[in-house]
């Protein structure tokens, strides 16, 4: 089947909604916990009617939405997703986020912060962190990985963009670039075993490619000797997290703990790495995947919604429970993006 028959834009929104919303009742709890309240395997079905998201999804429409309000102001140009139009209406639908009474779903101190300052009207370099790498920065990043007709240097650019308003980190921009890659490569129809190594191919091309045009003078206020120093330091923790990556499927215990080897997911290269490692822990069984990453000590929703992102990107909409559709929130305004980039 192609992309399109599989729907794997609408596989990878609804997937990071259902692994969103399977971690949240287990973001702080032990595995012992979580286990002695779900039974051995974990939990394995949504809870409530609607089944509620967090933070983690309303940013991710947060994105969407300007994405997709951005290439239906000027259809089919190239200019759509310039950062001058993209910047305007990230920063709105950030705003309106934060300020809205639905935040109050244990959202991250960094993002809070960047977006109060947002909506005060500073220039985004002012308003974010260059110290902040936390995993807001890439739990919201799969809507640019769906986008269609965007090179690579265009995508790396909106990819790092998305975070730096709110996580400027070299190390946040780096893994909301290559988390946004996964996504696209997977949609493409890449094997899931060939994806740690694409990755880290991407590392290497990448290591000093500063995205000026995106970024501007964000290097100078981290303090670093030139742009290619600061962006070399992002890849250069990344390829760390990638090695440990390598160390866990090498071992491929399903039945660990995912963030013994990769990390607890509460930082951006963290969430990557442990998302990623739930997937191709269980690479044709996406319920599986979700509900070992929800089974985690660490930022279990944010590792599910990952594992989600890609399960669902890599094998479309179909593999998700049908019922699931009817129970999780937002359900309808995923299902409209989904047709969108489907």
């Amino acid at each position: 089947m192609t992309g399109i028959e599989l729907r794997r834009a609408s596989g990878c929104l609804f997937g990071l909604a259902y692994g969103d919303a399977l971690g949240a009742p287990t973001e702080f709890l032990t595995v012992d916990q979580i286990t002695e309240r779900y039974g051995p395997t974990g939990p394995r079905d949504l809870v409530g009617d609607p089944a509620l998201i967090t933070d983690d999804t309303q940013m991710t429409l947060a994105v969407a939405r300007a994405l997709l309000a951005a290439q239906r102001a000027v259809p089919g140009s190239a200019d759509a997703l310039a950062p001058a139009r993209v910047e305007p209406l990230l920063r709105e639908q950030f705003v309106v986020w934060w300020s809205s009474p639905d935040n109050n779903r244990a959202p991250g101190a960094a993002c809070l912060r960047g977006c109060e300052q947002l909506a005060e009207g500073k220039p985004w370099q002012a308003a974010t962190s260059v110290r902040s790498k936390g995993c807001g920065a890439n739990m919201r990043v799969a809507p640019v990985g769906l986008l269609s007709g965007v090179d690579d240097a265009h995508r790396a650019g909106l990819a790092q963009f998305q975070s730096a308003l709110t996580h400027a980190h070299p190390t946040a921009l780096a893994a909301s670039d290559l988390t946004a890659f996964a996504v696209t490569w997977l949609r493409a129809g890449m094997a899931p075993f060939e994806l740690p190594a694409a990755l880290r191919a991407r590392c290497a091309e990448q290591r000093r490619v500063y995205h000026g045009e995106w970024l501007a003078d964000l290097w100078t206020r981290a303090g670093a000797a030139s742009p290619e120093d600061f962006i070399a330091t992002g890849w250069d923790e990344c390829v760390g997290v990638l090695d440990r990556l390598d160390k866990a499927l090498a071992a491929r215990d399903r039945a660990a703990d995912p963030c013994l080897i990769t990390g607890e997911g509460w930082i951006a290269e963290e969430a990557l790495a442990t998302g990623l490692l739930c997937f191709l822990l269980f690479p044709y069984d996406p319920v599986a995947a979700l509900t070992r990453a929800a089974t985690s000590s660490g930022d279990s929703d944010s590792i599910a919604c990952l594992t989600g992102a890609f399960a669902g990107a890599s094998l479309g909409v179909g593999v998700w429970p049908a019922e699931w559709a009817q129970r999780i929130e937002h359900g309808a305004e995923l299902a409209a993006l989904g047709r969108a980039w489907d």
